[in-house]
């Protein structure tokens, strides 16, 4: 019998969430934190959208791990806004994905998360299957130029 086709997906995922006032810090801003649990709402959601989600979850017991993050804060955040985030894959191999995060309010940028996830099951890494792979390839996006960035040093560079 054939391997059934596919479902093919176009363009980056999207995921919107609104703020609530428990995330609101002692400035009046999100706080810390709840960046990075809407940058991880959005990769549930991404997850979702090429074949990652709960039922392939509990059926083949894999799941994408986050094994590095590297996150921007750009603008505040005030109160009850609804925050957009387009998510792109910026490489993948076998077993592992690079993603890109890219959170706006009202069309302007307002933090970044860029990802290396693992495929991870039981037993560890996994190469992801066909299906998944060929979504995550269709979500390739334009590299953005804040991506692969480092912390940068606050101390002068040594004399040469």
């Amino acid at each position: 019998m054939a391997e059934p086709a596919p479902r093919r997906i176009v363009g980056p995922a999207q995921h919107r969430e609104r703020v609530v006032p428990e995330w609101i810090d002692y400035n009046g801003h999100l706080s810390e934190p709840y960046y990075v649990l809407i940058f991880g709402n959005a990769t549930t959601a991404l997850m979702d959208r090429v074949g990652m989600g709960p039922r392939y979850r509990e059926t083949t017991g894999c799941s994408l791990y986050t094994v590095e993050a590297h996150v921007r804060y750009l603008h505040e955040v005030p109160p009850d806004v609804s925050l957009d985030v387009t998510t792109v894959i910026l490489e993948r191999d076998a077993k592992r994905a690079r993603i890109w995060h890219e959170m706006t309010l009202d069309g302007r940028t307002v933090a970044t998360e860029e990802l290396m996830t693992l495929h991870v099951g039981e037993s560890g890494t996994t190469a992801f299957p066909r299906d998944v792979g060929l979504n995550l390839d269709a979500l390739a996006g334009p590299w953005p130029d804040a991506a692969g960035r480092a912390i940068r040093s606050v101390a002068p560079p040594p004399p040469s």
